[in-house]
């Protein structure tokens, strides 16, 4: 879907432009972007490397299980529904190291290995499961102690202070996490209140066990 919306933006965009006889503009405008789209990554890459090479100390030193530790009541506080010692967690709690470290490229991979997870407890493969949902809205608020990518671009477009947006980043993502969160456990329980609700035949929709 993604893709369809990309592509009708060109097409609207190169055929704006040829009706308005600016498609000089656009031609050029295409090549720009896509050297400064080089400049930038070229300039990301050591910064990255650096941050990655630092996970991966993290990791064999232990730290990351101390601090997947200390966040794991978090987590199984904001997933109720994963059951103990499940592999979704431990990829959880590496998405959300590396997005605390502003490593998003690093958080990804773990993300989809953790959404993967999750669809294996997921009842309706065609449904999002509330557990997705959860991890879905943390991974896009996420709260980040350190802009890693941020503070590479700053330093690759030569700002004067790359690291000043260390606290305001902090509070926004802090605020965002939140909003998140509440949001997500009002959501959790609109649908678990929906479930319960009587049907007009006075049985309630939620699906008795029995036994």
């Amino acid at each position: 879907m993604i893709n369809i919306i990309w592509l009708g933006l060109i097409i609207i965009g190169f055929g704006f432009a040829a009706a308005t006889g600016n498609v000089e503009i656009v031609t050029t405008a295409a090549f720009d972007g896509a050297k400064t789209g080089v400049t930038v990554c070229l300039g990301l890459i050591s910064v990255l490397v650096f941050w990655m090479g630092m996970m991966k100390i993290a990791e064999d030193s232990g730290l990351l299980n101390k601090i997947a530790k200390l966040l794991s009541p978090i987590v199984s506080f904001l997933f109720p529904d994963i059951p103990k010692g499940h592999p979704a967690l431990g990829y959880i709690l590496s998405n959300m190291s590396a997005n605390m470290l502003g490593l998003g490229n690093a958080a990804t991979p773990m993300g989809i290995k953790a959404m993967q997870e999750l669809q294996t407890l997921n009842p309706d493969k065609e449904v999002a499961s509330p557990a997705m949902c959860t991890l879905l809205a943390l991974n896009t608020a996420s709260i980040t102690l350190i802009p890693t990518t941020l503070i590479a671009i700053r330093i690759n477009y030569n700002s004067a202070n790359a690291t000043e947006i260390v606290g305001t980043t902090l509070v926004a993502t802090a605020i965002a996490t939140l909003a998140a969160i509440l949001a997500d456990r009002w959501c959790r329980r609109w649908n678990l209140h929906k479930d319960r609700r009587p049907r007009p035949n006075g049985i309630s929709s939620k699906p008795s066990v029995k036994g």
